[in-house]
């Protein structure tokens, strides 16, 4: 066994963390949320992510992704996201794509080959669309609703998405999943009623809330993992 993963045997075992390392995810989007979900699934021994994020580090990503430093600014964040996760687990197999996901480029996924889809990409036709593709694949698949304008990591929870309240971005959701004939989902979010912007900006964003969202995904994801048959 690989020391670095010694004490998470301790809390699992030897059996499960194999299945972790031979676990296959495939990760849309390391901004803010994802960032930390990545972060979070290599640190648990996950054997095989494939990262998609066409967006690159700016220095506005300091003050909330774990990604965002100094010295990554101007390259691309799913680069980025590979060096760490391999820092973290040399054993690792990662796979980029440095792209902006969209229906049209669905043919570039096997949405059939992954054992869970995480979405912590913003665009909504985007979510809709691997949400879409992961239900029909048979893929466990979560999705992140809103963090922007919040300032309590405390309310992140996962829940089904029917069960959202004061989330702007799963209301949303939730119309536009009904529309696709997708009443389930499982998200992170939280029930804290968002700070509203001022008037002409974007909402506001601290270090601990992405993070928090990532985290509990993250956890999710591992649970459903070692829960499964």
């Amino acid at each position: 066994m690989d020391s670095r993963f010694e004490r998470e045997e301790l809390l699992i075992g030897q059996e499960q963390l194999t299945r972790l390392a031979n676990a296959r995810i495939l990760l849309f989007g390391v901004g803010g949320v994802g960032g930390y979900t990545a972060e979070c699934l290599a640190r648990a021994g996950i054997g095989h992510l494939t990262i998609v994020d066409g967006d690159k580090v700016d220095i506005t990503n300091i003050n909330r992704q774990i990604l965002a430093l100094d010295s990554t600014i101007g390259r691309y964040k799913a680069e980025v996201c590979k060096e760490r996760i391999l820092d973290i687990n040399p054993e690792a197999e990662v796979i980029i794509k440095n792209i902006f996901y969209l229906p049209d480029l669905a043919d570039e996924f096997n949405f059939y080959a992954y054992d869970y889809i995480a979405d912590c990409i913003d665009t909504v036709t985007a979510k809709v669309d691997i949400i879409s593709r992961a239900k029909k694949a048979g893929t466990p698949v979560i999705s992140a609703m809103g963090a922007a304008g919040k300032l309590d990591p405390s309310r992140f929870t996962v829940t089904d998405i029917s069960k959202t309240s004061y989330c702007p971005l799963a209301k949303v959701m939730r119309h536009e999943l009904r529309n696709a004939g997708i009443n389930h989902l499982k998200v992170v979010y939280s029930p804290e009623s968002p700070v509203p912007p001022a008037k002409g900006r974007r909402p506001g964003t601290v270090s601990f809330v992405p993070a928090a969202a990532g985290i509990t995904l993250a956890g999710a994801i591992i649970n459903d993992l070692l829960e499964s048959k």
